[in-house]
């Protein structure tokens, strides 16, 4: 086992299932790798239990959320690099190793959960959107988008934090990150296993979440990549409606409709390209700050 490395877990009212995630991590701790908790706004005994069980704890004095408490964990991890751990007991300890193998020849290590383990049926449709999303912006099939299981050292990770959303989308954001800076994203099957205790803490509502998600990757990482096409679209039916309109009807002026159509073209293609610039001007900043 690599002693270099910190263990990241961030923690909502987990004292009921966080004994049995530290046992099963006993052997990295014993290696002296860095386990850290993060109990983001615990109402529960979370803290206590972590720290009974030897791990470094970083407390929130409210709840931040998911993305929050990873930055915490990393940017107070003191090992080269990091592991990001659920709570839940849904990740298998034993995958740990691989992943931290696989940065050997990556520059972050990605969990892929068997076909559906993990995911409420209410939240699929979402998640298949958002994948064929990612996928189209990275112009690459990522096997699993969101898992939280995965390593990379924490230079890189430092990078992207003030990129990174402090909710649930995270992992996403980091995905979609690696990709389109030309990082090397590696992908290795794991074990998932049932939660130890509780239910999943996303909600219903976290669907509107993943559609503004969607528009904020689209925004942040390729606009020109929805906005042209949209833009070509409008014109497409602008033109049609008004060669159509001026056959049918023998009109000598322009139908209003397609001036309608013809003119949102050209705006959706202007906000793309302001968009385009914008997302250019931050990713620069982040460029130079390093």
């Amino acid at each position: 086992m690599n002693a270099n490395v910190s263990i990241i877990i961030p923690a909502f009212n987990e004292e009921k299932g966080l004994p049995d995630v530290l046992k099963n991590l006993r052997a990295w701790h014993e290696c002296s790798a860095e386990i850290i908790v993060v109990d983001d706004g615990s109402t529960d005994e979370t803290a206590r239990v972590a720290s009974e069980y030897g791990a470094r704890v970083i407390r929130h004095r409210n709840n931040k959320g998911y993305g929050a408490a990873l930055k915490a964990g990393i940017r107070a991890a003191e090992r080269e690099m990091v592991v990001t751990f659920d709570a839940d007991g849904q990740f298998d300890a034993n995958d740990i190793e691989k992943l931290v193998n696989a940065l050997n020849d990556c520059d972050m290590a990605v969990g892929v959960r068997p076909q559906g383990a993990g995911s409420p049926t209410l939240r699929k449709p979402g998640k298949w959107l958002l994948g064929k999303t990612a996928n189209y912006l990275a112009q690459t099939e990522i096997p699993d988008l969101n898992c939280g299981f995965r390593t990379l050292r924490v230079d890189t990770a430092k990078r992207f934090l003030n990129l990174l959303p402090n909710g649930f989308s995270f992992t996403t954001t980091l995905t979609l990150a690696m990709f389109k800076d030309g990082y090397n994203v590696a992908y290795l099957p794991i074990t998932v296993h049932p939660r130890n205790t509780g239910t999943s803490s996303v909600r219903v509502a976290d669907g509107f979440n993943t559609l503004l998600l969607i528009i904020r990757i689209i925004a942040l990482f390729d606009p020109l990549k929805v906005f042209l096409p949209a833009s070509a679209l409008l014109f497409f039916i602008g033109m049609v409606y008004l060669i159509l309109d001026s056959i049918a009807l023998g009109r000598a002026n322009v139908a209003s409709g397609a001036v309608i159509l013809l003119v949102s073209a050209i705006m959706v293609f202007m906000f793309g390209i302001l968009a385009d610039q914008v997302s250019a001007i931050r990713r620069q900043q982040i460029e130079t700050r390093d």
